[in-house]
């Protein structure tokens, strides 16, 4: 069985035939997901479609994208939000430094809200890092002297030294289609060197379709063609990955039941 930790149930993209798509993710071998919170504001339509799938869990957050439009969250109200039985995330948050689709200031706020609520909730905080690896480093190595966190980084495409301190300080790293790509050797060298109880894989759908799927919509199905490259990166099978990732992804995200 395989996990897709990070897909985005709630789109438009996938409205129109979300049944089909998480039967296709069953049979492609995609036990469980989690559907991930890009707006607090929204969250009642996430948690709508998780309650309605028995394999389908979500998250509580905002995406640094929305940082400003949601400053009025405060951390009680995600620690509040997140005792629903199918919430076993916080996030995601962070930076992202390439769109830039917020003010830096305000996506630092809401990641610091957002790592108050991991660490209280002793919930995964999902980071989203683009751009940003010095910064994010630098906010969770202090973050984390303030009292250990819960956390992943993501749809991992940064450089080595973010994937070094993420693991230093306790956290997880996230393959996702990028994995796949051609030109992605860097990242493959970087997986390389995380520890094998450190790595997990996501869609991060509809975006970021892996090989062959490439310039297509994504779905959780796909997270197997990430799985497949990573055992092959990292030098063990199809299955070893499968049982690796898998048994990971229920360490981090602790709350989440086996089904």
């Amino acid at each position: 069985m395989l996990i897709d930790t990070h897909c985005h149930l709630d789109f438009p993209d996938f409205e129109a035939e979300r049944d089909a798509i998480i039967d296709r993710a069953r049979a492609a071998g995609v036990g469980q997901m989690i559907t991930i919170s890009t707006r607090v504001k929204k969250f009642n339509a996430i948690l709508g479609i998780a309650e309605h799938y028995p394999n389908v869990f979500c998250s509580v957050g905002t995406h640094p994208h929305n940082a400003d439009e949601e400053l009025d969250i405060e951390t009680e109200d995600l620690v509040r939000l997140s005792a629903h039985p199918k919430v076993v995330a916080i996030g995601e948050a962070g930076l992202d430094y390439f769109y830039d689709n917020a003010p830096r200031d305000a996506q630092a706020t809401g990641l610091r809200r957002h790592i108050a609520a991991a660490r209280e909730t002793q919930l995964p905080l999902v980071i989203h890092s683009r751009s940003a690896d010095e910064d994010m480093a630098a906010i969770l190595t202090e973050e984390t002297g303030k009292g250990a966190f819960p956390f992943l980084l993501h749809c991992f495409s940064s450089g080595p030294e973010l994937a070094k301190v993420g693991v230093e300080l306790g956290g997880y790293i996230s393959f996702s289609g990028i994995l796949t790509f051609p030109k992605s050797e860097e990242l493959r060298e970087i997986a390389k060197t995380v520890p094998h109880d450190r790595m997990i894989v996501e869609t991060d759908a509809p975006y970021l379709a892996p090989k062959p799927f490439r310039g297509k919509r994504n779905e959780p199905a796909y997270v197997a063609h990430t799985a497949d490259v990573l055992a092959e990166t990292i030098g063990v099978s199809r299955e070893e990955i499968a049982t690796l990732t898998t048994d990971n992804a229920f360490r981090v995200f602790s709350k989440m039941p086996r089904l």
